[in-house]
């Protein structure tokens, strides 16, 4: 068994997250006899998706080149109640479509050698289409606007540079980070805002793209710096080049590590762009959970751990067709073994559930349309075991204002014990997120 190791996300009894008030489909192999929790994630899915017209989030800011300005939130954030989840770190006007952004970065190979960096992945990687969340983002013009395209360079596994990125009119923003995936788990952790910023401005600076009059127009500080943290338990795990990248200590800490950013945002004006190829992308492979860690959602309190152990199945297809249309979708399934471990000694300490998870996420651009969205659905069963419970949480963000977001937990420890609700209104579902752990990693 995996020594103790206090991580894993609010999201995560396996860290994934699946499609917002749309079904998909669901696969029916494997089923426990006891708990037909197919039918109970369909009767969820049923009933109406809570519209979400949130208000503004605070404080938006504003950028400007030329006579072109844009007033934006310089964050993102995991749903509608404008609690800052990254930092903007990238801006982009000009030829900046997304799906032009994603076609120049898919079209450089992985020679960076000219930039001095070292040949080993993820440096001298390509990009491709990223697995990852499904996050939000807000303009004066736009209003709320949804990831749509995200991109990756580098496997999803140990490290990659990943980013995300949100139209917002002729604009789009962008947040870049440099992760690493915590072994036993599908979840990654943020080193660093700012390595990824400069890594992602060098490859547009060799694509040739930009404006040779005015290339690259710094913002000055827009969000705050630093800007979170690197758990104490997972930087110490980290190899002495991992911590130079990060810009934290070489040695072991004692307390978190703020991840390094300076608060400044890069607009890359791109002049020109290069075709897009219609294609199909796929990646379909399985991760292993062997993990230690807080009970994800329905814990007893800072104490409760459980061992998490077996496979996920992870897919996502990427399409863009000949008439422009970008068009992604994803799914995450798997059931795990969840034993409940007293960390003072590291062994059992009540019975094995069983874990059924699954994750969805999709979304499409057309020249008049945007939106994303993710459903995700966990269940720890036999429903009437200690420990039991089930979350089930979806969201839609659309380009048309049909945005939404659902949370509902119910744990058997107490029936009575239901949190759910929206975003619907100005109230937001804090007793849901009492019940879940604290992290917040993601993909």
């Amino acid at each position: 068994m995996k020594k103790l190791i206090a991580i894993i996300s609010t999201l995560s009894l396996i860290g994934l997250t699946v499609i917002g008030c749309s079904t998909d489909s669901l696969s029916t192999s494997s089923q426990p006899q006891d708990d037909d929790y197919l039918t109970a994630l369909r009767d969820l899915e049923a009933q109406p998706c809570p519209p979400a017209p949130m208000p503004p989030p605070s404080p938006l800011t504003t950028v400007s080149i030329g006579n072109a300005s844009l007033v934006f939130w310089p964050y993102t954030g995991a749903d509608f109640s404008g609690t800052p989840q990254d930092p903007i770190n990238l801006i982009f006007f000009g030829k900046a479509d997304p799906r032009d952004i994603r076609a120049a970065l898919l079209s450089l190979d992985g020679d960076r050698s000219a930039l001095g960096m070292p040949p080993v992945p993820p440096f001298n990687s390509t990009w491709e289409d990223a697995i990852g969340d499904v996050q939000t983002g807000y303009s004066a013009s736009s209003k709320w606007t949804g990831g749509v395209v995200q991109l990756a360079c580098g496997d999803y596994s140990p490290a990659r540079f990943h980013l995300r990125l949100f139209k917002m009119g002729p604009w789009t923003i962008g947040n870049a980070h440099f992760e690493v995936m915590i072994p036993g788990t599908s979840d990654h952790q943020v080193l660093s805002w700012e390595l990824a910023e400069q890594f992602v401005t060098a490859d547009f600076i060799r694509s040739g793209l930009l404006d040779p009059n005015v290339p690259i127009v710094p913002t000055g500080q827009i969000n705050d710096s630093p800007f979170r943290t690197i758990p104490a338990i997972i930087y110490n795990e980290l190899p002495v080049e991992m911590r130079q990248l990060a810009g934290g200590p070489l040695g072991d800490v004692t307390e978190d590590v703020p991840i390094q950013t300076d608060g400044q945002t890069m607009i890359l004006n791109l002049a020109n762009k290069v075709p897009r190829v219609a294609e199909t992308r796929v990646q379909d492979f399985t991760l292993n959970y062997d993990i230690v860690a807080p009970r994800p959602f329905c814990s007893a309190g800072p104490l409760d751990y459980v061992y998490i152990a077996g496979p996920v199945h992870l897919k996502q297809t990427t399409r863009l067709t000949a008439s422009g249309k970008y068009d992604m979708t994803f799914k995450a399934e798997g059931q795990l073994s969840v034993t409940p471990i007293d960390i003072e000694t590291g062994l059992p300490s009540g019975e094995t559930l069983t874990a059924y998870v699954l994750e969805t996420h999709g979304s499409t651009m057309t020249n008049l349309h945007s939106s994303a969205s993710s459903l995700k659905y966990q269940r720890l069963m036999p429903v009437d075991a200690p420990g039991a419970g089930w979350l089930f949480a979806r969201l839609r963000v659309d380009s048309q204002g049909y945005n939404g977001f659902q949370l509902v937990v119910e744990c058997a420890d107490d029936p009575d014990l239901m949190a759910s609700g929206d975003y619907g209104s100005d109230t937001m579902i804090t007793s849901a997120k009492t019940l879940m752990n604290p992290y917040a990693l993601g993909y």
